[in-house]
């Protein structure tokens, strides 16, 4: 064990289960340690990494806002602040944006309009129903919509009036829908639960009741949302129309960034019931715009369709080469594959091969890599993973 992972693990709480790995840069889709080993980064830091490691433009702009503002009070704006919100809602279907620092902050910021709208409606119209099997963050809020009991048993009680529906089961939202409903909250790909798509009729479905009991849709896209299935958002690939999204992760390249965005209709919240001190601030914002610009503009999530096919397909051929592997599911570049031996052997080999990739439930492999990466990447990754299923 190197001297700073001991140092770690003696001053660092154990939160994380960490991989005996001290990483030290990244260059493109590759990440390198202390002692100089190469390893194809699969991960992303979870998704975070969009234009992966020392993007040319990203760097430069980051570079050039530190010389100039880290940091100011959102009671003034800066044209970071609002070009940042001004690219998402011309992009989206959304009329409004709040920043903030997570994703676990966006739902947090999405719990309490949801809160809000309902209020405005009848004072008994507080209840919210997430699905079982989901994660929408950490923070207590949000864990009471995380509905895991591996998650959340240390913390109870945790926020009342949360209910509980089967995912893609559109009888159970259905029996805990009532006039008294504010919000049903969702991802369109369960990501944490081992990679589940939602089926496109369940969504639409889930949309109808939402309208007729004048609930808010809200659809969580902290690690589906910013290009990561080939479109800005996934839901745009479900025909449905959301009140709320929430979103992170790639939102900022890097730097912690969180963001809800609304429609008018659900444009509630007022100066004094909700704020976050560092959220948009003029660093996380530049970073936005590029990330944002590249998708938008700069033919990335054509590019993300593309890689993103070769993925699935590559995976596929895998499924029928080796009897461990059971499934592979997802969208774009965030696939699934499913196992019948023990995941983390499979990611210990990969390291030890140069490569890093994390699970996600208790048998899936997740692949969410940076956005740029290229289908001869793609090509390593497998040969890498071949190795590990052996």
């Amino acid at each position: 064990m190197s001297q700073m992972i001991e140092t770690g693990e003696k001053y660092i709480m154990h939160t994380y289960g960490r991989f005996p790995v001290v990483l030290d840069h990244g260059e493109g889709v590759y990440l390198y340690d202390e002692n100089g080993k190469k390893y194809l980064d699969m991960y992303a830091g979870i998704a975070v990494n969009a234009l992966g490691y020392n993007h040319p433009k990203l760097t430069e702009t980051l570079q050039e806002q530190v010389k100039k503002m880290l940091h100011v009070s959102n009671y003034y704006y800066t044209k970071e602040l609002v070009g940042a919100a001004k690219l998402i809602v011309e992009n989206s279907i959304f009329d409004k944006v709040f920043f903030c620092n997570s994703g676990a902050e966006a739902n947090e910021a999405a719990l309490k309009l949801a809160k809000k709208y309902g209020k405005l409606k009848n004072e008994n119209k507080n209840q919210i129903i997430a699905m079982k099997k989901s994660f929408h963050g950490r923070t207590h809020g949000a864990l009471a919509l995380t509905i895991q009991e591996k998650y959340q048993k240390s913390f109870m009680p945790l926020v009342p009036n949360i209910q509980a529906a089967e995912y893609n089961n559109i009888e159970s939202v259905k029996a805990l829908m009532s006039e008294n409903t504010c919000a049903v909250i969702l991802e369109v790909i369960q990501g944490e639960a081992g990679i589940i798509p939602a089926e496109k009729a369940f969504l639409q479905e889930v949309e109808a009741l939402c309208k007729a009991n004048d609930a808010l849709l809200i659809i969580d896209e902290v690690q589906t949302g910013i290009g990561r299935t080939g479109t800005l958002f996934a839901f745009e690939q479900y025909g449905i129309k959301p009140d709320v999204v929430s979103m992170a992760k790639g939102l900022g390249g890097g730097v912690p960034i969180g963001a809800m965005a609304c429609t008018a209709k659900a444009d509630v919240l007022v100066p004094g019931d909700h704020a976050s001190t560092f959220g948009g601030n003029p660093l996380v914002t530049a970073a936005t715009q590029v990330v944002l610009t590249e998708l938008t503009q700069n033919g990335l999530l054509d590019h993300v369709k593309e890689v993103g096919a070769y993925l699935k397909e590559q995976l596929l051929a895998l499924k029928d080469e080796f009897d461990c592997v059971k499934d592979v599911r997802g969208i774009g570049l965030m696939q699934g594959i499913e196992l019948t031996i023990p995941i983390l052997d499979v990611e210990k080999k990969c390291i030890e091969n140069g490569m890093l990739i994390v699970g996600a439930g208790a048998n899936v492999i997740r692949f969410v890599p940076p956005l740029i990466v290229e289908k001869a990447h793609i090509d390593e990754a497998i040969s890498i993973l071949r190795k590990a299923l052996i």
